[in-house]
């Protein structure tokens, strides 16, 4: 049987940024079955209570886990932060003394949680951006606000992004909210329907502006041909104005021959165009 080959994950390292290293780590130690050891620490027996074999067996194996979480936990920390915590023993209390330094006060997290909501609430769909680049934007703002404990379910930012995209994308919500139930379209779903639809949209744009630059090109060469004379009809205007006027010096001259002078207004504006 052909060996495979694993590839062993990067343990997060703390940067400073708890909420986000806190993210990381938690889905870390989870992947590695310790994270419920973290949560509820080394399960403990009420004094005066017998422990069977069982519960024996528990607490070693919980006992374990938390050393392998202590040893992650210790990787990734810095020294400097360590020297701070080096009193706790489980991996429980050194996370709950990490949560306590650097996750910061409610009020903080309330007033930044209030700063969030209020640009998610401001989000527009800007002129020129594109549906991923919008989805982005707005997915970065809720991350946040979900760390600093928002609770907003999916359904709402499904709606929220149908409600502030651009209006050449009108006939496209109208289509998805008629053709699907908002409540179980997901975020993933509602971004690949858009831009399918913006591809659409954007193909066709290009068209009309072919078939346009097209038609201009064919009215330009067909007013240039007639007639080397800014177009057909100026074109014979003018030779009837010249005939004319030569008419009517022709008549002039043979007037003058009679001897009958020169009053010829009346046929000058007879012939006149």
């Amino acid at each position: 049987m052909a060996s495979e080959n694993f590839v062993q994950a990067a343990i997060p390292r703390f940067d400073g940024h708890y909420d986000h290293w806190s993210m990381l780590m938690e889905n870390f130690l989870g992947s590695k079955e310790y994270w419920q050891v973290v949560v509820d620490g080394i399960p403990e027996p009420a004094e005066g209570t017998s422990v069977s074999d069982a519960q024996k067996a528990e607490a070693q194996e919980a006992k374990l886990k938390d050393l392998k979480a202590n040893n992650y936990l210790f990787q990734e920390i810095e020294r400097s932060i360590l020297e701070t915590i080096l009193s706790e023993d489980t991996s429980k209390q050194i996370w709950d003394s990490m949560k306590k330094k650097y996750q910061g006060s409610t009020r903080s997290k309330r007033k930044q949680l209030q700063a969030f909501r209020l640009e998610f609430k401001t989000f527009r769909m800007k002129s020129g951006e594109s549906v991923i680049d919008y989805f982005s934007r707005v997915m970065i703002v809720v991350n946040k606000m979900r760390i600093h404990g928002d609770k907003s379910n999916e359904v709402t930012i499904v709606e929220k992004i149908l409600r502030t995209m651009k209006p050449k994308f009108n006939f496209v919500v109208c289509s998805i909210e008629e053709s699907h139930d908002i409540d179980l379209l997901s975020i993933d779903e509602l971004q690949s329907s858009l831009m399918i639809h913006e591809q659409n949209i954007t193909q066709q744009e290009k068209e009309e502006v072919a078939l346009s630059a097209l038609t201009d090109d064919r009215s330009g060469g067909q007013g240039y041909n007639r007639g080397n004379g800014r177009g057909r009809g100026r074109g014979r205007g003018n030779s009837a104005y010249h005939g004319n006027r030569q008419q009517l010096q022709d008549h002039d001259n043979q007037g003058r021959g009679k001897g009958r002078g020169g009053n010829n207004s009346k046929l000058w504006d007879k012939f006149k165009v």
